[in-house]
Parts: C-alpha cells; structure tokens; sequence
C-alpha cells in the first residue's frame, strides 16, 4: 500500500474525502486544499479516472530538507530515477514554494530537472528531453518550510479536463467545481427522483454535461487521451486496460438508461451553439434541450414539477459591470421564487454582498473558490408561497420586557454609536436573567448588518425547554428591533454534553463578512467557530495599540487574526511579527493585514507556539501585545494556564522587550489576579482594566483585565509612552 495525496480546489476537501473513500481509498485525511489517503496502485487509477472533484492524484517518493540549492539538488539525486523513467523519455516539473529560503519557483523547477537529467547523463551519457505539454513523467515539488516533498503526478495534467471541452466562454466554470456544486445541491438525488437540471445561463454547458455525466455513471475520466502515469516505467497497462473497459461498461449501461431531463439557455446564442457542440463531444447532446432567451424568461419544463436549478452568474470581475449585478441577482431570486415552487436551487454567487441581493432564504452556503476568486454556494428550497399571511403571534409577557429593553438599549447606545463611527458592537448582555444570551451587531463595509446572538448557560433548575423557548423569542424580537432578517441572524446554542454544558456543533460554512472597525477592515466569520475574529470587548485595547505603536517593532502573540497587528501597522509601526500555533487562524490574519495594505516581510506571520516562540526568539521589540487563553491542552504545545502561567509568560516577555518599551498584556479569566510582586522587578505595572472596557460592555466590567506593563530600562530615544484613558471592546473568547 502507497501513500498519495489528491489536490483540489479550497472548499473541495470534505466532498473529495468522501468520493475517495467511496473508491476504495484508505487512510483519508483532508488537508487544506487537498487529501491525503493510502491504497494500491490500482485505487489511484481509479482515482484518476473516476474522482469528479480531484485535481490531480500525486504519488510522493520522497521528503528531504531543501533549505539550499544543494541539499535541493542532491535530494532529488537520491532518487534512482531509472525506476520512473527511461533515458530518452520525456519529463517536466511543476514547483511550488512557500515560507522557504528557496523562493523562486522557476528556478526549484530547474534544479530538479538538472538533478534528474544529470542522474541520467552520469550513467550512460544519454538524458530525458523537456516537454512542459504531455511529458512521459511529470514531477512535483512542494516546499514547504524549507521542506521538500517530491511526488509523481499522476494526472500529468489537471483532472478537471474532461476531454470534451473544445470551446469555453469568456469565465468558464472548471469542470470539478461544477460536479461539487452539483453534489452540494444534491443532483444525484433529485435525478434518482425523476427531477430536471435546469440551467438558465448555461454558458458552455459546463453544469449541464457534469450533471448528465453524473447521472449516467460515466467516468469523468473516460475521454481523457493523456495521463501522467501512460509513459512511467511502472504503469502497469494490464491493471489500466481493465479500468478503462469497466468504465466503457458502466457508461454504455448508464447512457442507455438517461432521461432526457436536461435544459439550458442563454441570452447569448453563440453560448448556446458553444453548448451544444460541447454536449455533442460528450455524448450526451441527445439529451439536451438548449435555448436562447433571457435568465429572467426562465420557467419550468413542461411535465416537470420538481427539479434543480442551478447556475453560475457572472461576479462583475472579468464579465459584466458590478455595479449591475446586484439588480441581476435579484431578478433571478425573483424568477426562481415566482415560478419554481417545489424545485431546488443552487446558485453560485461571486461574494457574500451578491448573495444577500437574492430575495430569497438560503437552506445551506458553501465558500468554494472558483480560481482564485472566492465565490460563495447558495442553496435554496423552493417553497410555495402562501396565499393567506402568517399569522404572526403576539409575544410572551416576558419577551415584551426583552422587547422594551433592547428598544431602551437601542435609544441608550445609538448616538454615541453613530458619533464615533462604531459598526460592530454589544447590543444586548443578559440584560434580563431569564433572556441569557449576548446581542452584538455586525455592520458590513457595505452596510448590511448581521446579528451574532450567543446563548448563556441556563441555571440547572430552568427546564431544557423553557431555556429553548426563551431562545426562540431572543432571535425574534432581537431580529425585529434591530432590523436584522433571520437568514442574517448566526445564533451559537450551549447543550448539555458530557463534562457539564458546553456549545454545540458548529456550521462549517466558510461564509466571511468584511466589517469596518477604526478605519479598518476585517473578516469576520459568524457561523464556523466559537469567536467571530473579531474580539469586540477588546476594540479600545486595539486602539491603545495604535496609540502606542508609532516607530516601534511590534510582536502579538496569542495573535488568533491579527487584528492587533493590523491597528499597530495602521498606527506607524516598523514591523509587526504575529504568532499563532493554528495555521487556519495565521491564513485569517494574512487575509486581514492584506485587506488593509500591510503586506510583504515587514509584517512577519509565524506558526509556531507563543511561549516556544520566546524561547527561541533573539530579537527584541519596543511593544508587545500578550492576549492569551484562559488555559490551553493543545497537543502542539506544553499545557498553559493563564493564573498558574502568566508571570513565566510575562517574564520571557521582559526578555524580549526593548528599554523604554511596553508590554500590553490582556486576559478573559473573570478571576484573575495578577502577581504584581512577581513583576514588581522587571515592569512599572499600570492597572488599565476600567479604561479599556467598552461603553456598550459596562454591564460585564469584568469581561477582560488589560495592564501596560512598561520597561524599568529607559529609553531616551523614545518618547515616555503616554498613559490614560480610552475606551474599548471585545467578544466571547475562543478561551
């Protein structure tokens, strides 16, 4: 058994997970942009020619460090490459680099080419010729970290290329992002149901061909003429043939059993003539029916009354005026709700503001990436709309006094909100002991507002019930005073669970808003994880940052998305260095610091532990942000607990900061103490816990402790740092 690793576009990696178990894969462990699995040679041929998703299939021979060109070059050598390739075959290499000494990818692809052929030429003096188009062997190189991983690739070139595509439009849909949309919105169910495919701005047919594909059992692989494994010295032909006249089979049988339930249409005919020869390449044109009029003039076919209807509307990116398809993807949830009740919907929206213009709820929403442009997955459920309004019912006694104090709130907060420009905020925090949850609003950059509600934990002698109720009435009457609809209202629940009550499940949806927060932009994700990215409580604390940030080298540890950085970069500093252990939160932070024009090797993002990372760390910084959790048991770090832990923390901190510097340290533990006589020797401690809770946080004056903790070596060349007051936010911890 071998190991492999299928690469596929970012969003993919659950599905592919899953398709590759189906094909007998073992080991399956997804991985970001790809997934990892085991089998025989045969199952990754199956994978080549069956996985719908996949991008390519990479079989990896060896993983050396390649911090140099040599120790590059002479891992490659390693290889005996005779057992690949024969000395008047053909190759080409494909190179990958990040956080690596080596950067430039063209120059890796070189040597390892040099490395082979001169294998090669040292033997018997002959060597492999380059072809970059259909060599007999492709080679991939990924490095990572100074890391080197060296594979075959499998799939010579991508999957998605199906065979049939001899014409595309100007933004074609790649062919494994199709099949996932299609599988996201449940084809193969619908069709196995006797429901259409309906696409009503087909394009070149993409959506269509992948669903008939799908539904007929015809392996996406089957037209291909070219893979990479067809000229290496292993491929074993025998094994191929028999894969490829089972799935000749399997299609035969399936396309003699399609319906002909596939329609399509656009308003640009040469797209229409564009689909059908496409349709006609992949055998299925006899199923099709393809027309040419407007998305809006849609309307079921006839004798069908459940179906799927999917499409991919243009962004404004390469085609079309953005400023136009707000109002386009709104006539097409007009169309969709007026004349298809009872059918699905699946429509792939070009971002998250695009997707809100569709005046319709959506069951489910998916973040893929169709290239490099993130592009977010609708799904709707088509219901009939009723002739007689809902009768709305009136509220409990107790929801009206929930009612009443959000409306008081509202009043309490509003001008002072609208005065200092501030868009995300607590609306509401317990206010009522029988109402426990946490209120807060998200306004986006282009002014939609998003309500964050976080359920508290009820006391043990209300019932389950009741806590549900109550819960119920907190998302209506929050949704009505705020003027928030409920597809816009991201609700976290606690259950109870082993170890006590905890939080639930969350969605994984990979849906993120941009809010505006002092000036700055930031993603937020309101459904994915406990915290939202952006710690509301601690905005005044990321403004003190700013304050204090002008010509110093910044370091945030605990750094989660780097919203610290990002205010000390907007507030002049030199640098910014941003440590986290999780690789998800550092690829946020990077997003983050990108949104607002910090990018390049002034500000440094580094994986690794906080408290290792000042164990290893030789420079030194004139102002350090410590935020850490309340206690950690990751596997990747030693156990930490912040009461049991902060003055080591604090101390290898004082070794790192330059005279005259500041420490800003910060925690959620409600009853923290710090040890100031600990300290005493290394810092002049300044108590700053009243001045940076929020106005719109009084009520839980104990949600964070904030201290400047200032260097006792002076620094004449600084400014004393000025102390006093502000005013700040932050949010539920990820603690």
């Amino acid at each position: 058994m071998s190991a492999f690793f299928a690469t596929c576009p970012k969003g993919l990696e659950y599905l592919l997970r899953d398709e590759l178990v189906a094909l007998g894969a073992q080991e399956v462990r997804e991985s970001l942009a790809g997934v990892h699995f085991a089998g025989s040679l045969e199952t990754a041929y199956r994978a080549c020619l069956w996985s719908r998703l996949a991008s390519r299939i990479l079989m990896p021979l060896a993983e050396f460090d390649a911090s140099t060109d040599d120790a590059l070059y002479n891992g490659v050598q390693a290889i005996d490459w005779s057992r690949h390739l024969g000395a008047r075959a053909t190759l080409a290499v494909d190179a990958n680099a990040a956080l690596s000494k080596l950067t430039h990818t063209q120059f890796i692809a070189q040597r390892v080419k040099d490395a082979v052929v001169d294998q090669f030429r040292q033997r018997d003096g002959s060597r492999p010729d380059v072809d970059p188009d259909e060599p007999d062997v492709r080679i991939n190189l990924r490095l990572r970290r100074d890391r080197a991983t060296l594979s075959l690739d499998l799939a010579g070139a991508p999957l998605h290329r199906r065979g049939w595509r001899e014409l595309q439009g100007e933004a074609p849909l790649k062919e494994n992002l199709a099949a996932a949309m299609l599988l996201r919105a449940r084809w193969p169910e619908i069709y196995a149901e006797g429901g259409a495919l309906l696409d009503p701005m087909c394009g070149s047919g993409t959506l269509l061909i992948e669903g008939a594909w799908m539904a007929a059992d015809v392996a996406p692989g089957l037209h291909r003429e070219y893979y990479g494994f067809l000229g290496w010295a292993q491929h074993d032909i025998a094994m191929w043939r028999s894969l490829l006249e089972e799935a000749r089979q399997r299609a035969e049988t399936g396309l003699r059993a399609l319906r002909s339930c596939f329609f399509g249409s656009d308003a640009d005919p040469r797209m229409v003539q564009t689909a059908k020869r496409n349709a006609q390449e992949a055998g299925v044109a006899g199923f099709f029916t393809l027309d040419k009029h407007d998305a809006t003039h849609v309307s079921p076919p006839p004798g069908y009354t459940r179906g799927l209807v999917i499409t991919n509307p243009p962004y404004g990116e390469r085609l079309g005026d953005r400023g136009d398809m707000p109002r386009l993807y709104r006539s097409i949830g007009e169309t969709l709700r007026e004349r298809f009740a009872g059918w699905r919907a699946a429509v792939l929206a070009g971002d998250a503001e695009l997707g809100q213009a569709i005046p319709l709820r959506a069951e489910k929403k998916y973040a893929l990436y169709n290239g490099a442009l993130e592009t977010q997955l609708l799904i709707f459920e088509l219901h009939a709309r009723s002739e007689t309004p809902r009768e709305v019912k009136p509220l409990s006694e107790g929801a009206q006094m929930l009612r009443n104090r959000l409306e008081k709130n509202l009043r309490h907060l509003r001008k002072r909100l609208d005065r200092e420009g501030i868009h995300c905020w607590r609306a509401y925090d317990q206010d009522l002991p029988e109402y426990a949850a946490a209120i807060d609003v998200y306004t986006t950059v282009a002014g939609v507002p998003w309500l964050h509600i976080q359920e508290y934990r009820a006391p043990a002698d209300i019932p389950a019930e009741t806590a549900r109720h109550r819960l119920r009435e907190i998302v209506r009457v929050a949704g009505e005073v705020l003027g928030v609809p409920r597809e816009r209202i991201a609700l976290k629940t606690r259950e109870r669970g082993k170890g006590g009550s905890k939080y639930g499940q969350f969605d994984q949806r990979g849906e993120f808003i941009e809010v505006d927060e002092g000036g700055l932009t930031f993603q937020v994700n309101l459904t994915d994880y406990l915290d939202t990215g952006l710690f509301l409580d601690h905005r005044l604390v990321r403004a003190k940052l700013r304050e204090l940030a002008k010509g110093r080298r910044f370091l945030n540890l605990f750094a989660y998305t780097a919203t610290a950085s990002v205010y000390a970069a907007a507030g002049g500093a030199r640098d910014t260095t941003s440590v986290d252990l999780s690789a998800t939160y550092l690829e946020w932070a990077s997003r983050n610091l990108a949104l607002n024009g910090f990018t390049g090797a002034k500000h440094r993002l580094v994986q690794a532990d906080a408290v290792s990372f000042l164990k290893q760390e030789r420079d030194r910084y004139s102002l350090i942000y410590v935020d850490p959790p309340t206690f950690s048991n990751s596997k990747r770090a030693e156990d930490f607990d912040v009461q049991r832990d902060h003055v080591a923390l604090l101390l290898s901190c004082a070794d790192r900061l330059a005279p005259g510097g500041v420490l800003v340290f910060s925690n959620n533990f409600r009853r923290f103490k710090l040890d100031r006589e600990a300290l005493n020797e290394r810092f002049r401690i300044e108590e700053w816990t009243v001045p940076s809770i929020p106005f719109d946080f009084t009520r839980r004056s104990d949600i964070h402790g904030c201290w400047l903790l200032h260097s006792l070596e002076p620094d004449p060349s600084q400014e004393a740092p000025w102390s006093g007051s502000v005013n700040h936010v932050r949010h539920q911890r990820r603690r």
